[in-house]
């Protein structure tokens, strides 16, 4: 870590990715979730899968895993990782639809930040199928629930 203790920032303040080589592999999880709010009548299209656009959860599921697994694409500083497993899951409320993202891997940096992008592009597939039937749905409350593993160990959201 450089001098000014900021572990992306080289000792002229240049950016840079974190060291990683020192670190041993370890087990690593992490949890996040997110929901689509949107209106009752959206929801009960989602459930019986009567969306125009066809299986709504089945093709978020594949965008969020496939999410996952391309997160370095995505974030500039994040390392490229061997991602072991990816599960998403979805909970249809009245108005919602929340996504659950869960992410494994033994490296040696951990995965939350491919948890929240598996579950920001699911929310988001969900938003761009559903669209034409609900123009007022919003996405929102990305959140990391849990990780484990690392040296900082086993982490989890306090309750609301």
């Amino acid at each position: 870590m450089p001098e000014r203790g900021l572990a992306h920032l080289d000792p002229l303040g240049g950016a840079r990715v974190t060291e990683l080589v020192p670190k041993e592999p370890t087990h690593r999880r992490a949890l996040a979730r997110c929901r689509v709010l949107m209106a009752p009548e959206t929801t009960g299209k989602v459930a019986s899968n009567a969306i125009t656009k066809g299986d709504v959860l089945g093709t978020a599921r594949i965008a969020g895993i496939q999410a996952a697994k391309r997160t370095a694409d995505l974030i500039p500083m994040c390392h490229p990782l061997l991602v072991g497993s990816v599960h998403v899951n979805f909970n249809i409320g009245d108005d919602y639809v929340e996504v659950e993202a869960q992410v494994e891997t033994v490296d040696r940096t951990g995965v939350e930040m491919e948890a929240l992008t598996a579950c920001a592009v699911a929310a988001l597939t969900i938003y761009d199928m559903c669209k034409s039937s609900d123009r007022s749905m919003s996405v929102g409350e990305l959140a990391l629930w849990e990780k484990t593993g690392g040296s900082m160990g086993t982490w989890r959201r306090p309750p609301v």
